[in-house]
């Protein structure tokens, strides 16, 4: 499977392997296509970071309806080979979660932006990338935001090896650096099987846990994870020979909360792109006075950002 990085594949859905098990997501049939060389425009040259809130300046959003840029896009979907069951294998750049990695996309993924779709985990982290690409890549907020794979952390991951995941916890921790100063740590954290997405973001200088749930209630309803990022806490801040002068401190956010069965995933994503795009280590109990809730004009302007980064990439 390595050997397809960075190319265009045709490829049976059932011989495909990641690295770690993922939020499930639908089959898709495969036909036959060229396969053809896909070079990251990210890879090619730095772009300077800027304020993601002037990143879509030029994308009109209209609420419930499809912007140019979906459309533009989803007319390119339709006429490409993706259609017929072709993947797309893409290298993010190693800052981006601290080590290689890289996502496999295919029609189900593209039919989520253009639907409103519940997301999956390769929507999920290719957004991650377009903030790192457009805010963060080469500016100070390198330092002071950090992001952490969902499909490395997880409920299903967790149930079968939560040692395993503890570890791999420790070992992102490890590849930022100190963490003696203010930072945070986004971790979209899924409930399994393709469920449900929460934000966790760790301050590991200050031993403080945020937890962002766009439904109500709070961290009880995931026991497990809560001990695992605990223990990784406490692991890392030993292993550099950090006193732990008091407690992990868990603080529930009062954060938008969403009115369906399929925006969490959103959700999580404007969680985290608010943040970043505020400068804030420190996030309010109450969150932020410019985002007490979220619209779904909010949640489009997400969709044409992805759309926009994804059609500049030149991945379809």
């Amino acid at each position: 499977m390595r050997d397809a990085v960075g190319s265009f594949v045709g490829w049976p859905s059932d011989l495909i392997f990641p690295d770690a098990e993922t939020p499930t997501r639908p089959t898709h049939k495969v036909g036959k296509g060229i396969s053809r060389r896909i070079e990251s425009v990210a890879s090619q040259k730095e772009v300077p970071g800027r304020k993601l809130k002037s990143a879509a300046k030029d994308i009109p959003t209209t609420s419930g309806t499809k912007s140019q840029i979906m459309m533009r896009l989803e007319k390119m979907v339709d006429e490409s080979d993706i259609m017929h069951g072709v993947i797309r294998s893409i290298d993010f750049d190693e800052g981006v979660f601290g080590a290689a990695h890289f996502e496999i996309i295919a029609k189900e993924d593209m039919q989520q932006l253009f639907e409103h779709d519940e997301l999956g985990i390769t929507v999920i982290h290719t957004y991650i990338w377009y903030m790192y690409v457009t805010l963060m890549r080469g500016t100070e907020l390198c330092n002071r935001f950090n992001f952490i794979a969902a499909s490395r952390i997880n409920a299903t991951l967790i149930t079968k090896n939560p040692t395993s995941v503890k570890n791999d916890l420790v070992d992102r921790f490890m590849a930022a650096g100190d963490n003696t100063t203010p930072n945070l740590y986004f971790l979209p954290f899924n409930s399994g099987n393709g469920g449900h997405w929460v934000l966790v973001a760790m301050d590991l200088s200050r031993l403080i846990v945020y937890y962002l749930d766009s439904l109500s209630g709070d961290w009880s309803k995931y026991p497990s994870m809560k001990k695992t990022v605990d223990a990784a806490i406490i692991k890392f801040r030993s292993k550099k020979n950090y006193r732990n002068r008091k407690d992990i401190t868990w603080v529930r956010v009062q954060c938008p909360q969403q009115n369906n069965s399929v925006d969490c995933g959103f959700f999580v994503l404007r969680f985290m792109r608010d943040i970043i795009a505020l400068n804030r280590i420190d996030i309010p109990k109450m969150y932020f006075e410019e985002y007490k809730s979220y619209s779904r004009a909010h949640l489009d302007e997400i969709k044409d950002e992805l759309c926009q980064f994804i059609v500049d990439q030149r991945i379809i």
